[in-house]
């Protein structure tokens, strides 16, 4: 351990650079040691008496040396230092090194500096040396970058800045590297910095030169003669040149910025090509193709492309480099090479997808349809692999069979009906041809690909309206025949209801009669419904009063464990529906949401309007544009699966079980909506709950021609008030009525005269006109069948018209009063009382009919 004394009671100032230290002295050690022992040597010498004094004296000396010391350490005047730390090699290393090194104390005090420092900051010597800040104070473009650097190393962070200095008396300035060290434990404050500077002029210089050259480049290839891009993976247009940029249109401050894709540049299905290429991991393709790029205006422009794509060690193809050679320049050159382009563009750019393949299936040259089409289909694997994995592995036996054929040299191939494979259901047909003998070794086959997707979906639609209609054709036949039935079973039940007392024995037996005839009447009128043929009484309705109408009704049929929430829109605009039919609507949908959710659930009633500009922006297909009301029936239950979801409007389809449906539901909501005008579909994913969405046009009163007849009277305060219904049924007239079917025909005209009215028979319109004759028109009213053989119901009316104008009629049938209306000449005034009736029913509305004015 040596002491070293500083050479200056004081600091050292930020300017000087502390000296080396002292190495310590065996010869001083030596005649200190002598000095003590010829001291102890005189004081034996004198005696013990005379020597003590000089002994005390010397002690005192030695204490005053002693304290000196001490304070003097604790000044720090004296400092202790361990000559075995100090590495000679390792200073000399730092000393001799290129860059510039300089040490501070965590005051900022210079320790050391190497010659390259005081080099570089000029000072002229180690007394010279200054810490970096007070080098560069006078400079602000580098006392911001040394701000920073102070600022890390406080922070105990290493971080380095280049800046560049200006040259003095005008000349070349330099570049300079500054970074900045601190020594010891990040958790602990540095007691050192370590500085070091260093002179990167040179290779600024060189990177300067390189970046002009670069430049240089750039503008040569931004102004060549040809067309340059590169597209990242992601069809992205990364880069492009001025020429081809000119060429197209394009703005180039809109290219890199996400502004250009490939499909934007590249005219029908040629990108599919440039995205279609495959090759093994570490590979780098170049492929041509002739291609038409489209201009901004919409014109395309022939070009030739050389498509340069490498693909990294996992097999992911990199961004690409393209040449673009404009074929417009040059077409009528070479004749030959002109048919060979024009051949190719016309071979991309066929709308049917063309591939040539060899004997197991593989592609070997596809135009850009099929690589388009090869991509939509992921298992496809791109226009390279194999031409089966296109077609689900059902239908590749086929396929394989055709080519197969083909290659054998086989003539006239029938078509390949096949699905394609992939998550949605699509179809195509394939067309396989024979190549020319000189090629099969490699080519075995041409196949031509047409999706039929669409086609075939329209056929299917078409199918199913068709068989639609026939089963609503049937469903109305039996409809009308059964409806006769149910009147004659309904009027012969009245006049024995009529003969009996409620405590007749036999009175429950005729009330189990009519309550099961009502029941058959009901199932009636929802075949009627689905094949739309059912009577419509249709009313101005407001659409959340007669929601809330609904709602005990609604509560009681779905229970207590079903949550109802009805949500009514604002200002809901006016409907025009039949009240009692709409509420159906309602009841079925509420009720298979209950069956849908056993366990509990909640159903959701919401309405509101959809303006004509909103409803254009639906997904719902054969919508026309116009203002609805919307009744969306919303549960959370089950859910329907995919695969049943388009026959759930299909009649007598249903998933509940034997004796628990008749499968008429939602066909008789679907005929309803669609007979009152509106539309109806539907949203359901299996587990995630059914959405049924009707859509009821918007009634216009300012566009009613004819005002609604309303069941009402006015009273003298001018509100509106219920009509009483009528109790006196009895009448006097003469009545002509006219029906086929026997017994019915027999029924009505008893209940008629029962009532007090002269009643005429005729089983068909001929023999009608007869009796009509025959009484000399005398005839108040007649009553008449609508479908009845030889002369149906319109016939009769406007024949009848012809002899007496004001002649009162009521028409009785099973069918709506729109199926036979329209055969009617305009203005013709009828009355119309729908199968099956009761004979209240009948007397009431001839009497309604024959009273009024």
């Amino acid at each position: 351990m040596a002491i070293e004394l500083s050479r200056d009671p004081h600091p050292p100032e930020p300017d000087q650079v502390e000296t080396p230290r002292r190495s310590g002295s065996i010869l001083l050690v030596l005649v200190v040691a002598a000095g003590i022992v010829a001291s102890a040597v005189a004081f034996m010498a004198l005696g013990r008496a005379q020597a003590q004094p000089y002994i005390l004296g010397l002690l005192a000396v030695l204490a005053m040396v002693g304290l000196f010391t001490l304070f003097a350490f604790a000044a720090g005047i004296i400092r202790f230092a361990d000559r075995g730390t100090e590495d000679p090699v390792m200073r000399h290393i730092a000393d001799q090194a290129f860059d510039g090194l300089a040490v501070t104390d965590g005051r900022g005090h210079m320790v050391y500096a190497n010659q390259a420092y005081l080099t570089l900051t000029g000072a002229v010597g180690a007394d010279d040396a200054r810490p970096v800040e007070r080098v560069f104070i006078g400079n602000p473009d580098v006392s911001e970058a040394v701000f920073r650097l102070l600022k890390a190393a406080r922070e105990g962070k290493r971080q380095q800045e280049e800046v560049r200095v200006a040259g003095t008396g005008g000349g070349n300035g330099r570049w300079l590297r500054l970074c900045v060290r601190p020594l010891g434990s990040a958790k602990r404050e540095s007691r050192f910095t370590v500085w070091s500077l260093a002179d990167i002029t040179r290779d600024r210089e060189r990177q300067e030169d390189v970046f002009q050259e670069l430049q240089h480049a750039i503008e040569y290839l931004d102004h060549a003669p040809c067309g340059f891009f590169s597209a990242n993976p992601a069809g992205e247009i990364v880069y492009i040149n001025a020429t081809l940029a000119n060429w197209l249109d394009q703005d180039l401050a809109e290219i890199g910025s996400g502004g250009l894709r490939l499909a934007d540049i590249v005219s029908g299905d040629g990108a599919a090509l440039l995205t279609s290429i495959t090759a093994d991991p570490g590979d780098v393709k170049t492929e041509s193709f002739d291609v038409d790029l489209r201009m901004r205006n919409g014109k395309t422009v022939p070009v030739r492309l050389y498509h340069k794509l490498a693909f990294g060690a996992d097999g992911v193809p990199g961004a690409s480099r393209t040449l673009v050679i404009n074929r417009a320049r040059d077409e009528g050159a070479d004749p030959q090479r002109t048919a060979e382009v024009r051949f190719m563009r016309f071979f991309d750019h066929t709308p049917m997808a063309i591939a040539t393949v060899d004997r197991a299936g593989a592609v070997v040259r596809a135009n850009a349809r099929f690589a388009k089409l090869a991509q939509s289909l992921p298992s496809a694997g791109g226009a390279n692999k194999s031409i089966l994995a296109v077609v689900s592995e059902r239908d590749r036996g086929a396929l394989t069979s055709a080519i197969a054929k083909a290659a054998e040299g086989h003539g006239d191939i029938s078509p390949v009906e096949a699905m394609l494979d992939g998550p949605a259901e699509r179809w195509g047909q394939f067309f396989v041809t024979v190549v020319e003998a000189e090629e099969r070794d490699s080519e075995a086959a041409i196949v031509y690909m047409l999706e039929t997707t669409e086609k075939r979906t329209l056929e299917n639609r078409v199918t199913q309206q068709q068989k639609m209609e026939m089963v609503g054709q049937l469903a109305g036949g039996i409809a009308h025949d059964f409806n006769n039935v149910l009147s004659a079973i309904m009027m012969a039940n009245d006049f024995l209801l009529n003969a009996h007392k409620p405590t007749d024995p036999s009175f429950q037996d005729i009330m189990q009669i009519k309550q099961n005839a009502t029941r058959a009447a009901t199932l009636v009128r929802q075949l009627l419904a689905f094949s739309r043929r059912q009577t419509l009484r249709p009313q101005v309705l407001a659409l959340g009063d007669a929601m809330s109408d609904l709602t005990m009704l609604l509560r009681r049929l779905i229970g207590e464990k079903v949550k109802l929430d009805l949500v009514h829109g604002r200002d809901l605009w006016p409907v025009k529906v039949d009240v009692s039919q709409f509420e159906q609507v309602i009841v079925n949908l509420a009720v298979n949401a209950r069956d849908a959710m056993p366990d509990g659930g909640k159903l959701t009633i919401r309405t509101g309007n959809v303006s004509a500009a909103d409803a254009s922006k639906l997904p719902y297909k054969g919508m026309p544009a116009a203002d609805y009301v919307t009744i969306d029936v919303t549960d959370t239950g089950t859910g329907i699966p995919a695969e049943i979801v388009d026959k759930i409007f299909e009649p007598f389809f249903s998933t509940k079980e034997v004796g628990k449906g008749t499968g008429l539901g939602l066909s008789t909501v679907y005929g309803i909506v669609k007979q009152t005008g509106g539309f109806v579909y539907v949203d359901s994913q299996a587990g995630q709950g059914t959405s049924f969405r009707i859509f009821l046009p918007r009634h216009h009163p300012e566009l009613e021609a004819v005002p609604e007849p309303a069941a009402v009277a006015v009273a003298g305060n001018g509100q509106e008030q219920a009509a009483k219904p009528r109790t006196d049924l009895t009448g006097q007239g003469t009545i002509l009525l006219v029906e086929d079917e026997d017994g019915l025909r027999s029924l009505n005209a008893r209940g008629l005269r029962s009532r007090g009215y002269t009643v005429l028979e005729a089983s068909n319109g001929i023999e009608a006109l007869d009796t009509l004759v025959e009484n000399d028109g005398a005839v108040d009213l007649v009553v008449s069948d609508v479908v009845m053989p030889e002369m149906d119901g319109p016939t009769l009316l406007k024949a009848m018209r012809g002899r007496n104008p004001d002649l009162k009629i009521i028409f009785v049938s099973g069918y709506a009063e729109d199926a036979f209306a329209r055969s009617l000449p305009e203005n013709q005034q009828f009355a119309f009382l729908p199968k099956p009736f009761t004979l209240s029913q009948l007397v009431a509305q001839v009497k309604e009919t024959m009273t009024a004015s």
